[in-house]
């Protein structure tokens, strides 16, 4: 009985990834072609949750604990991200460089 869970495990994991992978590939195209600027930045935000999602898989794959921290990481980073990009797309730049001086 436990073959067939650690199977039943292995394949679903599998399948998954393959899953996840060509979402990311159709993601990539959502990136680059648009239409706007909304989209690219929800494709790239989207791509980053798939990216935590594949770290995950691997991870119960290879029974490891070791990509906790890229799964973090890359959490961080996509957040980042989506705020960079916010920012752009609401104010035209990411750092502002006007100092009001009192």
């Amino acid at each position: 009985m436990e073959d067939l869970l650690f199977t039943l495990i292995k394949y679903s994991v599998l399948i998954s990834l393959v899953v996840i992978s060509f979402s990311v590939i159709l993601l990539l195209i959502r990136t680059i072609k648009g239409p706007s600027n909304p989209d690219r930045a929800i494709a790239l935000d989207s791509i980053g949750i798939n990216l935590i999602a594949m770290a995950s898989l691997i991870a119960i794959q290879l029974e490891t604990t070791f990509f906790n921290e890229v799964i973090l990481l890359i959490g961080i980073l996509a957040f980042i991200g989506t705020i960079a990009v916010a920012k752009f797309i609401e104010k035209g730049v990411i750092i502002d460089h006007d100092r009001h001086h009192s």
